[in-house]
């Protein structure tokens, strides 16, 4: 079992900047995919960025490319979403979410999450 537990989340005015960090514990992530989704009031859940477990690869949602940067420590077992520039529609409930290799937007393709981190952007 994999225990994913994200923070850095709070709130921040249009413009600034934030980090989170998602910690995993428990079964090794060797191997995993790690991915960002969030998911705003009465919206579903929609994916953000993901990336491989060798760095090499990643990918995001075209809203926030240039703005977010996804990375990973494999010897922290923890992962980094870097959110720059952000606006009010960047407002949500982050989630992390691990595969075993899969990096797409489809929910059901990731084996685990974390309980969500909140962010919220002033205008």
């Amino acid at each position: 079992q994999v225990q994913l537990i994200e923070s850095g989340g709070g709130l921040v005015q249009a413009g600034g900047s934030l980090r989170l960090s998602c910690a995993a514990s428990g079964r090794t992530f060797s191997g995993s995919a790690m991915a960002w989704f969030r998911q705003a009031p009465g919206k579903e859940r929609e994916f953000v960025t993901a990336i491989s477990w060798s760095a090499s690869i990643t990918s995001y949602v075209d809203s926030v490319k240039g703005r977010f940067t996804i990375s990973r420590d494999n010897a922290k077992n923890t992962v980094y979403l870097q959110m720059n520039s952000l606006k009010p529609e960047d407002a949500a409930v982050y989630y992390c979410a691990a595969s075993g290799g899969y990096m797409g937007s489809n929910t059901f393709r990731y084996d685990y999450w974390g309980q969500g981190t909140q962010v919220t952007v002033s205008s």
